[in-house]
Formats: C-alpha cells, sequence, structure tokens
C-alpha cells in the first residue's frame, strides 16, 4: 500500500502529516514555508509512494468559508493539473488547532514550546490525518 499524505495549509507555513505504508498510524512529518511547498511535496513523492493527498478544508464554526478557503482551493486546483495521478481532496479542518493546542498541553509541553507555530501546524495536520483515517473506517 501507499501512504496518505496530509496538508494544514496556512498563509505562510504548512504542516505536513503522513501515514506509515499500511496506512495505520499517522504522524507528523514537517512544517514547510508554503512557497516553497509545492516543490516540496513534488519532491517528497518522486521517492515516496503516496496514494492520496487530504488538505484540511478551512471553514468557520458556522460553516462559512475562511480566508484560507480561496488560497487553499488555488494550491488544490494548481496540484490537480500537474500531478493527476495523486488525487488531493479536502477535509474539514475546524477546530484541528484548538485540538493541537490541547495536545500540547497534554503532553506536558512548556509555555515555549506550545508557542511553536510549525509544531502547532504539524500536529494540526496530523490531526486531519488521523480524523480522516477514522472516518474511512467507519464507512
Amino acid at each position: 500500500m501507499a501512504r496518505i499524505l496530509s496538508i494544514d495549509y496556512g498563509r505562510k507555513r504548512t504542516g505536513i502529516a503522513v501515514t506509515d505504508p499500511l496506512q495505520i498510524i499517522a504522524g507528523g512529518l514537517v512544517t514547510v514555508v508554503t512557497s516553497e511547498l509545492f516543490d516540496w511535496l513534488k519532491a517528497y513523492v518522486s521517492r515516496e509512494e503516496v496514494e492520496r493527498i487530504v488538505i484540511g478544508k478551512p471553514m468557520q464554526t458556522n460553516g462559512m468559508p475562511s480566508e484560507n478557503l480561496p488560497r487553499v482551493e488555488q494550491f488544490v486546483n494548481r496540484w490537480r493539473r500537474a500531478m493527476p495521478s495523486i488525487p488531493i481532496e479536502y477535509y474539514d479542518e475546524r477546530f484541528t488547532s484548538v485540538l493541537a493546542h490541547q495536545t500540547m498541553l497534554d503532553a506536558g509541553l512548556k509555555k515555549k514550546a506550545r508557542q511553536n507555530k510549525a509544531l502547532v501546524d504539524e500536529i494540526s495536520a496530523t490531526i486531519i490525518l488521523k480524523d480522516y483515517l477514522e472516518a474511512r473506517r467507519m464507512k
């Protein structure tokens, strides 16, 4: 089997998580500068077998699109044109940043570590991927 990769797309930084080849475990991989994301992903999928990419769909709590959605849609469209062999799909990312901060608290990270936005982005991507895997198993 191939890996599934998830993206928590941000204006400045993007968190990335990936499954193991059996698609059982989701783990944080890296945080990439968003302007370098496309090239980073192309390089990653050239050396690792990736079945699909799941990208967080930024929505407000009331279900309305967030200000980041147009940037995410632009990236998704670019990916679909350039790499049609690796599908990319949206997954609801509401509350992932809150859950990431709670995870950091639960893990006992000190305040300085919890202020590391790159770590928050990577944990958020991991939560998106974990939730996606769970939803898939429920079907």
